[in-house]
């Protein structure tokens, strides 16, 4: 699954370093690219993106009635909102139609990227089901502090062990359920959270460790076998 954006600024070489990260995120590919509201709205009728990196501040309108027009036209379309503004108002309107997150500028490409990771994480775990459960919600809607949840409702039931953190484990978690059967390897699982190889192998390992996942060789043609691992429903 690829996430097409459409990266929303006024300013062209800040638009062209956000779509920049956009494409080096694993799981996201930049498709259009505008500069004010009227713009947007004419780009996201006609490239139907998944997700808006939305700029506040553009020349002709401001970036929520950009957001509110494109709404009528694109359903569907989500929106990550990246902007100076910081004042509370501005913050809650944003939430209040619907945008998945907010950044504030100026930030490092760590920023978006965890941003993004959760998105799609978010998507991965709903991919491909009917209905679903509290600890996959909890990926759309996060809780601060402990969830309430089965004994085996996931990542956040068991002790992680020093630095591993919680919202990261999610991400490696929502990757292995909507992996389904087949499993992943941490290449795999790397590709698809945005997390380093090394990273995401120590949180398979730890899941493994701890009897949410289980792990199996398979050979190839040449070279070592590679390790996949599966979540245990």
């Amino acid at each position: 699954m690829e996430h097409s954006v459409l990266v929303v600024d006024d300013d062209f070489m800040v638009a062209k370093l956000h779509g920049v990260y956009v494409d080096r995120t694993p799981g996201f590919r930049t498709v259009g690219v505008a500069h004010g509201a009227a713009e947007a709205v004419r780009q996201a009728a006609r490239l139907s993106p998944d997700l808006v990196l939305l700029d506040l501040y553009l020349p002709d309108g401001p970036g929520l009635e950009a957001l509110r027009r494109i709404r009528e036209v694109r359903p569907r379309t989500d929106f990550l909102v990246v902007s100076a503004a910081k004042d509370t108002e501005t913050v809650r309107q944003a939430q209040r139609l619907g945008a998945v997150n907010y950044l504030i500028k100026p930030f490092e490409q760590a920023g978006l990227r965890a941003r993004l990771g959760h998105y799609r994480a978010a998507h991965l775990a709903l991919a491909g089901t009917r209905t679903t459960d509290q600890a996959q919600v909890d990926r759309l809607f996060p809780v601060p502090g402990p969830v309430e949840a089965p004994a085996r409702s996931g990542a956040l039931s068991k002790g992680l062990p020093k630095g591993l953190s919680a919202p990261t484990a999610a991400l490696v978690e929502s990757a292995l359920r909507a992996a389904g059967p087949e499993g992943l390897s941490a290449s795999e699982c790397a590709a698809g959270t945005g997390l380093s190889r090394v990273s995401a192998r120590r949180y398979l390992e730890h899941f493994t460790a701890t009897d949410r996942a289980g792990v199996h060789l398979r050979y190839g043609t040449t070279g070592r076998p590679e390790r996949r691992y599966t979540w245990r429903s």
